[in-house]
């Protein structure tokens, strides 16, 4: 699962599901330290792969930056 970078914090599903819509990354929920989505997590984000099977997934295959980074 997803955990900060920061604080370690485990994120709930509704929270991963929160950052992967957001462009300028979001606090964490535990330590307020602001967590951007990776650059390969972007990649597959913007391959288009936005099905209901990928939705399900998304939990599981996201990770986190403390740095806001480009996707190429």
């Amino acid at each position: 699962m997803v955990r900060c970078t920061n604080c370690d914090y485990k994120w709930k599903t509704k929270e991963i599901l929160a950052v992967g819509f957001v462009k300028h990354g979001k606090e964490c929920p535990n330590c307020g330290e602001k967590q951007y989505l990776s650059k390969d997590t972007q990649r597959y984000l913007s391959l288009g792969y936005v099905s209901l099977l990928f939705v399900l997934i998304m939990p599981f295959v996201i990770k986190l930056s403390d740095r806001e980074e480009s996707v190429w």
